[in-house]
């Protein structure tokens, strides 16, 4: 059975309440969520408990804190790789 709490410890970036959110920090005291909408931050703070309580469907995961219910959707960003590709080689006849 797959744990929030696992899964947190992977992720790049979060989806919740269908707002991305690259600020948020996940420890020992729990997970703290921080993003803008529009011009108005939005913050939404978890305690461990919680986060162990969270449940999973579909792909999304359902948690509840002081202030109601919310969805959680945790995501890889994607990164460009670091590696260059050796087999191009530069087009000689453009100086032509």
């Amino acid at each position: 059975m797959t744990h929030l709490s696992h899964v947190l410890q992977s992720c790049d970036m979060l989806l919740i309440d269908g707002l991305h959110a690259f600020d948020f920090s996940f420890d020992d005291s729990g997970l703290v969520v921080e993003c803008m909408d529009g011009r108005a931050r939005k913050r939404w703070q978890f305690s461990v408990e919680q986060i162990d309580a969270a449940v999973e469907q579909g792909g999304e995961w359902q948690v509840s804190n002081d202030a109601g219910e919310h969805r959680l959707v945790c995501m890889s960003a994607l990164r460009a790789s670091e590696e260059e590709d050796d087999d191009e080689t530069p087009d000689d006849t453009a100086e032509r």
